[in-house]
């Protein structure tokens, strides 16, 4: 059986046993409690609706928590973040102790610095979308790991991008950005592998190209399509799929 068929099929058993069968093990009459950082806009946003009509409690974060009164109406919980700050992070693994997270999305993310070539690209200027994009899913991780071993089976999955993958790169361009996703995809491998034995999965994801703020609406679906079937994936995960590089629809991505 192909990846997509399993997926396929799945989707439409999500469909049947929606409303009558949680997709993990009860935690006070919910699916599991999820975690989403980046929640407040785009794809993030979209993955808190999905996980609130899944059943699932939604803890979502945003660097402004007052701004998010989108996020808020989902029925999240709404917690500040800036994965940036070693102390924000550390603030809010602490305002969750004790807490068990099923599943951690690190979806926040940026495009950071560009330019039209490599001549005139300001390299010092990279510096914060690596921080954002790939130092702030490790300061996340590091901090929650505690509460991800409270659960039974935690998921970790860090929203990557297809170019992060240095096979798929057949058309140069977007240093940092690129270089920031391919170093996060890394990271997710060498925590799969060093963690193997601790019953996590860890793997990275593809959400395709989405219409979000941060392309400037371009793209060829909406968030939320790929929250949908990220949504499928996620939940549909399985220890075999740990170390894995998966797109939104299921389908295995070359490193």
């Amino acid at each position: 059986m192909t990846r997509c068929t399993r997926f396929l099929g799945m989707t439409m058993t999500l469909v049947l046993v929606l409303f009558s069968t949680p997709a993990k093990p009860a935690q006070d009459d919910t699916a599991g409690t999820v975690l989403i950082t980046g929640a407040n806009r785009g794809i993030g946003l979209a993955l808190a609706r999905r996980f609130v009509a899944g059943g699932y409690h939604v803890i979502g974060t945003a660097r402004s928590p007052e701004q998010a009164k989108t996020l808020e109406a989902t029925g999240a919980r709404v917690e500040q973040l800036d994965v940036s700050k070693q102390a924000s992070v550390n603030a809010l693994a602490e305002r969750l102790d004790g807490l068990a997270i099923d599943i951690l999305i690190n979806n926040a993310g940026i495009t950071g610095h560009g330019a039209e070539s490599f001549a005139a690209l300001e390299v010092d200027r990279l510096d914060n979308v690596l921080d954002v994009n790939t130092l702030g899913p490790m300061r996340v991780m590091q901090a929650l790991l505690p509460h991800l071993r409270r659960a039974d089976g935690g998921i970790l999955a860090n929203i990557s991008s297809m170019m992060g993958s240095m096979e798929l790169n057949t058309w140069g361009c977007c240093y940092g950005y690129r270089a920031s996703k391919a170093a996060l995809n890394a990271v997710t491998r060498s925590l799969a592998l060093d963690h193997a034995d601790q019953g996590l999965v860890f793997v990275v994801l593809h959400p395709g190209y989405v219409k979000t703020d941060m392309n400037d609406g371009r793209g060829n679906i909406t968030p939320e399509q790929s929250a949908a079937g990220l949504f499928d994936v996620i939940t549909g995960l399985e220890a075999v799929d740990n170390g894995r590089f998966y797109d939104w629809r299921g389908e295995e991505l070359p490193w």
